[in-house]
């Protein structure tokens, strides 16, 4: 049976409790069989997950017939070892996974970076991640690889929601009640279990509009 691989970062990783990414959740919805393996990782870009090594078992496992669902961006844009640039070595690295999986006969499908938690006065909310999320989608357009334009739909989801109802997806402490955060934490970028869940079910809304996708779903 294929496999589902993910790649990515904490916004995608299993992670452990309080925080969760969306790809801890899609295990329950993908077809009985399908094995999701998630080898995303906090803290990780396009360029420092290949650096590290850690694309080497994702590359070395991908066989024909898999998925590969791909999702960077939030420390891409920090400015430190991990950068790349919008315009120039994102793209690249995106595309660098992409044609290793289409080599091995398996389907790779973009995402842009799921949206951060900033809203603003009359329930208005900052656009996040700048040029990244225009560079995943222009890449997928000019190359034909599929796209869940995550961004998009969870600021959407945000928006509907608002300000408060959005705060409960995401890992909020209060001081004391977590010993990793004695003054509490009020997260706007990591997702509790909740959150996570809500978000996968984006990204599966996405996933059955593309058909080489939909045919891992329950």
């Amino acid at each position: 049976m294929p496999a589902i691989y993910i790649i990515g970062d904490s916004t995608v990783e299993d992670n452990r409790p309080p925080f969760r990414g969306w790809g801890w959740a899609l295990p329950k919805y993908v077809r009985e069989g399908v094995e999701v393996k998630n080898h995303a990782l906090s803290g990780r870009s396009t360029r420092s997950f290949r650096e590290e090594g850690l694309w080497d078992p994702v590359e070395k496992g991908l066989s024909a017939g898999d998925l590969l669902l791909i999702q960077f961006g939030h420390n891409d844009e920090k400015d430190d070892e991990r950068h790349t640039d919008p315009d120039t070595t994102y793209p690249e690295n995106l595309w660098n996974y992409c044609k290793a999986a289409l080599g091995k006969g398996a389907q790779p499908v973009l995402l842009t970076p799921v949206s951060r938690r900033f809203f603003v006065g009359g329930g208005a909310m900052l656009y996040t991640h700048g040029e990244y999320p225009r560079a995943v989608r222009q890449l997928a357009e000019e190359k034909g690889i599929p796209l869940i334009d995550l961004k998009k739909d969870s600021r959407e989801l945000y928006l509907s929601l608002g300000e408060e109802k959005t705060a409960e997806l995401f890992v909020r402490l209060a001081p004391g009640e977590n010993p990793d955060f004695p003054d509490g934490h009020d997260d706007k970028t990591h997702f509790n279990a909740y959150g996570a869940d809500r978000i996968c079910a984006l990204v599966v809304e996405g996933m059955r509009r593309i058909p080489e996708c939909a045919k891992f779903l329950k």
